[in-house]
């Protein structure tokens, strides 16, 4: 199954499972039904944003955006992130409401959506697995739904808890478990889609490594600089650098040679290299420190 129809496969039926959840929240009175209603929302706004982006991301390149829109996954992931943050306080706050005003929970329709709830929710993550691993998108998505799982997870035992103990209380506080899992998930998004957004290096890899790599790369290279690495969106890698090459070097040979070593040993397919004729022609520290490695 190709990205696309995984995607709207998990947006219906999480789409379906929030409704049915609303509906058993009000009706049983359940804020863990309730909260994880919320972030089914949050959930299927997140798969129908990264329906969007995988749609966007393959529109080829045009003269306003020559990169092409790739960076529209990381994007979704981004506000992703942020929509949970909002989701969480608004848990909370309900949760904390209630432990001091605990209201009547009809145990049983509420313990029969949590569990349809949590098989939807496993149905709907194995769905997603398997690129989540080197795409934000659909990681933004898995992300979600395994917060569901949680809050449904929660659910059940809340349910149990209320039906079998009389214990009130429990729903509110599995309610506020649950939107911790989503905090962490949240944050964990945060931190990687903020990452790329901000051209950093791509994580695992050590730009001084490739530098030391490249300058090895063929006996005609005799300095490498001003190199910078970076992801234009998960698992698309680009580079540029400067080469230095000995007199007589031959120039096609070592841009052949960079470019292929960037591929196999770093995964960069994309590299934009310019070979300096004697003195960098740029100011800057790269090539005022070249010297110095």
């Amino acid at each position: 199954m190709g990205r696309e129809r995984k995607l709207l496969v998990a947006f219906v039926l999480t789409a379906a499972m929030m409704l049915a959840e609303v509906v058993g929240g009000w009706w049983s009175g359940s804020l863990a039904l309730l909260a994880d209603a919320g972030h089914m929302l949050v959930d299927a706004l997140a798969l129908m944003l990264a329906l969007l982006a995988a749609r966007m991301a393959m529109r080829p390149a045009d003269a306003r955006r020559t990169y092409g829109y790739g960076r529209m996954e990381v994007l979704a992931g981004f506000v992703n992130a942020l929509t949970q943050f909002v989701l969480v306080g608004f848990i909370a706050y309900e949760a904390i409401e209630r432990l001091f005003k605990p209201v009547a929970i009809l145990s049983g329709v509420m313990l029969g959506v949590a569990l349809v709830g949590l098989m939807v929710n496993v149905v709907v993550l194995r769905t997603l697995h398997g690129h989540a691993h080197d795409d934000v998108n659909l990681g933004a998505a898995s992300l979600h739904v395994l917060g569901d799982l949680m809050g449904s997870i929660g659910a059940v035992l809340a349910a149990l808890a209320v039906r079998w103990m009389g214990w009130n209380w429990a729903d509110p506080v599995l309610s506020l478990l649950v939107s911790l899992l989503i905090l962490g998930s949240a944050w964990q998004l945060l931190r990687r889609s903020t990452h790329i957004l901000l051209e950093g290096v791509p994580e695992g890899m050590d730009p001084h490594e490739v530098e030391v790599v490249l300058r090895g790369a063929d006996a005609s290279i005799r300095d490498v600089h001003h190199l910078h690495v970076w992801q234009l969106a998960s698992g698309s890698r680009m580079a540029t650098l400067h080469l230095e090459l000995h007199d007589q070097g031959d120039g096609a040979r070592a841009l052949a040679a960079v470019n292929r070593t960037l591929m196999e040993r770093f995964g960069i397919r994309h590299a934009t290299v310019q070979i300096d004729p004697g003195d960098c022609p740029d100011e800057g520290p790269g090539c005022g420190a070249r010297h110095h490695h």
